[in-house]
């Protein structure tokens, strides 16, 4: 009895400071034209527990979806994993397809809303796009995400692709999504950007 009491003990303290980390987003997230395991998001777990973070990482991230697929997916997603940190990696699609600023606006807000009132914590990630719609599309777009973080007190993250899309050597052909190579690279610098984010509790590994 002794023993099994240790055992459940061991294991309510291993999940109390376990924490897990969902990512939404969209083929720059998704592992676009390559595995699964390849993708940023699956190479961020090494990365966060040789820091000493006991974070899992799941990523539910699907090329070609829009702020609207997020949202709609959301729900279950909070169900199904019960995340304590969401990172919002969406938008791009939306602009590429030149969607309404306020629908994007619109989604964003209800998915941080949705994610707030289930205890975990939103982390929006900065989407640019291309300038081919105009420079006021551009800009309006572009400025939705720090209005919707300062709204909200949603973290803001840096675009990554900004950091790698002028290195041809990582870039894909069709100059928007990175290469395997440097989904290595993104893993690094989204860790490195994730951490002031993180629990200082968050040190049992898993």
């Amino acid at each position: 009895m002794r023993f099994l009491s240790v055992l459940l003990f061991v294991f309510f303290s291993l999940k109390a400071y376990s924490n897990t980390l969902l990512v939404v987003g969209d083929s720059l997230s998704a592992g676009y034209q390559m595995s699964a395991e390849q993708s940023w998001p699956v190479l961020m777990g090494p990365v966060l527990a040789q820091q000493g973070h006991s974070i899992t990482v799941v990523n539910a991230s699907i090329s070609g979806d829009t702020t609207g697929n997020g949202l709609a997916r959301l729900p279950k997603l909070l169900q199904q994993h019960s995340p304590d940190y969401v990172i919002i990696e969406l938008g791009a699609n939306d602009g590429l397809r030149g969607f309404s600023p306020s629908t994007i606006r619109k989604n964003l807000s209800q998915m941080i809303t949705r994610i707030h009132n289930e205890g975990a914590k939103a982390l929006l990630m900065q989407i640019h796009v291309p300038p081919n719609y105009g420079k006021r599309y551009s800009e309006i777009f572009s400025n939705i995400y720090p209005q919707l973080s300062k709204q909200y007190n949603a973290p803001l993250l840096p675009f990554f692709l900004e950091e790698i899309i002028l290195k041809q050597e990582w870039m894909m052909e069709d100059g928007l999504h990175p290469k395997p190579d440097a989904q290595p690279w993104i893993a690094q610098f989204m860790v490195s950007e994730l951490t002031p984010y993180l629990q200082s509790n968050s040190l049992i590994a898993k």
